[in-house]
């Protein structure tokens, strides 16, 4: 029996308005997804437990059957141990985003109109991560350049704090999500110093894309301890991701990680290559288990585009699903399909929710027939709900 995970992130959604009251889940056209969940298994699963915070990775971690309540360290230092940053047991890692702020003075009024620049390239701001490099660097502080927008800082025998997630903030303005710690809001305006005038950034403003112009730390973490994944659940994984923080969790689980090229974690990623290196890595390179991880539905609702989260839930559909399905139907081999979201990210908040997500679970032995749409509010009806995440793997893999 082969295993496949297919995680939409940030698919899952509440009623709109401008939908006719149904979610971009249940408006898409999403057949693939309709037919199997019609064939097999259909219900609701809380991925965040109570009391923490709902984000992609807390809610990962309980997907791959981590419990995030003994296993979660933090977000950053998973997306550093993907990028392969050497941390001590007592240095504090961030996520230091580049995003874009307007222009006007004084720093506190800015407004931060963009989490991620415009979804700008790894090329792009490695060169702005650069120049943060050479100016910010310290012997207390290290800049690592991630993915797109997605940036590591370490601070060596530092201590965790708090500080706001930048997507919370979208159109607000900055004075009360700044850092408390001078150190880290002078690094962040110096930043803006740094990186507004920058060529890359007039150059960026030419072409009509938003400037990437300041850096944001949040997320801050100590050194990630997992069990790994193979003792665990005695099956060889592979990870199919394009965000570190995917790639970081399997590093430290002992997972493969295979990098597709291509695959940028927004809209126009490249869907079949993720789906044709998950169905090569189950039946070509000896693993048991793949997780295809696609960040665009989560992208899309932080951007507040209903056009494009349900375009890219129709592209999960029919360029991710559509051919792992029809590649393991081929292949003969008896297979098992887990299908969900980690976590809502509405439309209306532009942030995720912790509310339970609906799932799939398709066996390719013992198919029902009946007719059903994938969708938050058939899932519920269902009855069918799993309080604690971390343990819908074993319900994949037959346990208990």
């Amino acid at each position: 029996m082969k295993y496949i995970v297919i995680l939409g992130d940030g698919m899952a959604d509440e009623p709109l308005v401008q939908l006719g009251g149904k979610t971009p889940l249940e408006y898409a056209k999403t057949p693939v997804m309709d037919d199997l969940a019609g064939k097999g298994e259909m219900g609701l699963v809380k991925t965040v437990p109570d009391a923490m915070k709902p984000g992609s990775d807390v809610a990962n971690l309980a997907v791959l059957g981590y419990d995030p309540t003994c296993n979660y360290s933090g977000r950053s230092p998973l997306e550093a141990l993907s990028v392969g940053v050497d941390m001590a047991e007592d240095d504090v890692v961030f996520r230091s985003n580049i995003v874009t702020l307007t222009e006007e003075t004084p720093f506190e009024q800015k407004t931060i109109l963009d989490h991620s620049s415009g979804e700008i390239s790894t090329e792009d701001a490695d060169i702005l991560i650069d120049t943060v490099r050479q100016n910010l660097s310290t012997e207390e502080f290290s800049f690592f350049t991630g993915t797109s927008y997605r940036h590591i800082l370490v601070w060596k025998h530092g201590k965790v704090l708090d500080m706001a997630q930048p997507h919370d903030h979208l159109g607000q303005k900055i004075g009360p999500y700044l850092p408390q710690h001078p150190a880290f809001r002078d690094m962040m305006e110096k930043s803006f110093s740094l990186l507004n005038t920058h060529p890359l950034n007039k150059k960026r403003q030419e072409q009509g894309v938003n400037k990437a112009n300041s850096l944001w730390f949040w997320g801050a973490g100590t050194k990630p301890s997992l069990a790994n994944f193979t003792q665990k659940t005695g099956k060889i994984g592979a990870m199919i991701s394009a965000v570190d923080l995917l790639k970081g969790i399997a590093v430290g689980a002992g997972m493969s990680v295979v990098d597709v090229p291509g695959a940028t974690g927004g809209l126009h990623t490249n869907y079949e290559g993720k789906a044709q290196a998950a169905v090569r890595a189950v039946l070509e390179d000896g693993c048991d288990f793949a997780y295809v991880h696609v960040e665009a539905p989560d992208e899309m609702g932080h951007q507040g585009s209903i056009e494009n989260k349900i375009k890219a839930i129709e592209y999960l559909d029919s360029r991710v699903i559509a051919p792992i399905k029809q590649a393991m139907d081929f292949s003969c081999e008896a297979y098992r399909l887990l299908i969900l979201p980690d976590h809502p990210t509405p439309i209306r908040c532009r942030t995720h929710t912790a509310d339970p997500v609906p799932y799939i679970l398709y066996d390719s032995t013992a198919q029902r027939k009946t007719i059903a749409r994938y969708s938050e509010k058939d899932a519920a009806a269902t009855k069918i709900f799993q309080p604690e995440g971390f343990k819908l793997i074993d319900h994949l893999f037959e346990k208990g």
